[in-house]
């Protein structure tokens, strides 16, 4: 048995095992970062964690060296998705061990990043990727025709209440929140029209941001059926 079907295979008792351990651990990492964030945790506490945390990322760092050894292609899998979400998994604790950056805490959010690991271990996710692929270029024009919604909207509403409420609309850049919230049909309600005008305004905008909503929904259900089909006839 080589090191490469244990590493890279589900198929033999080995790679199921080493996948499951891997996965285990990426869980219990999550859980000892979510504890990390309760209130006047005890010194020990603290301390079991940080060993948790050593530990885990020195099993981490070994799972990356050893994807990187079997891979046909190591420069491409270091700059893959996976590669990616691997070293970004790790790279904090390296980051942070270094120098005191503590105080900025994008470097330990990173963290969180490790639940994508999970990504590589569930058929479900690995079925999902596949219809986003199959539509990307559906979503990218979709993306960039709400970018254009989004930016009309803003400017919209930003003349429309500008002279009635110079608080809360103050330019258009503010206004994009409101436009934002409107789109996606939020609504938290803490900007809103008075105007007339706006209010017109705002209730075009809502039904519009009721077909932005459906559409990619839309094309995701039908990639996904279309893709499910295809597996089972297989």
């Amino acid at each position: 048995m080589s090191l490469k079907s244990i590493i890279e295979s589900q198929d033999t008792k080995s790679g199921l095992i080493f996948d499951l351990f891997i996965q285990i651990l990426i869980i219990l990492s999550l859980i000892s970062f979510s504890i990390e964030t309760l209130p006047n945790l005890s010194k020990e506490s603290i301390e079991w964690l940080n060993l948790f945390e050593s530990i885990s990322i020195g099993i981490f760092s070994i799972e990356y060296l050893l994807r990187v050894y079997v891979s046909d292609r190591k420069l491409t899998y270091v700059f893959s998705f996976y590669g990616l979400v691997d070293i970004i998994a790790i790279l904090p604790y390296f980051i942070l061990s270094g120098i005191d950056l503590r105080s900025i805490r994008i470097f330990r959010l990173l963290r969180v990043f490790r639940i994508l690991k999970l990504f590589r271990f569930n058929d479900s996710i690995i079925t999902l990727k596949k219809a986003f692929l199959n539509i990307k270029n559906e979503l990218l024009l979709f993306t960039f025709v709400t970018m254009i919604v989004l930016y009309i909207a803003s400017v919209g509403i930003y003349f429309f209440e500008k002279d009635a409420q110079p608080e809360q609309f103050q330019s258009i850049f503010h206004a994009m929140w409101w436009a934002i919230c409107t789109l996606t049909t939020v609504g938290y309600g803490d900007i809103y029209p008075i105007t007339i005008g706006g209010k017109i305004f705002t209730s075009i905008i809502t039904l519009i941001g009721i077909g932005i909503v459906a559409i990619p929904t839309g094309l995701l259900a039908s990639s996904l059926t279309s893709i499910t089909k295809k597996d089972n006839t297989d």
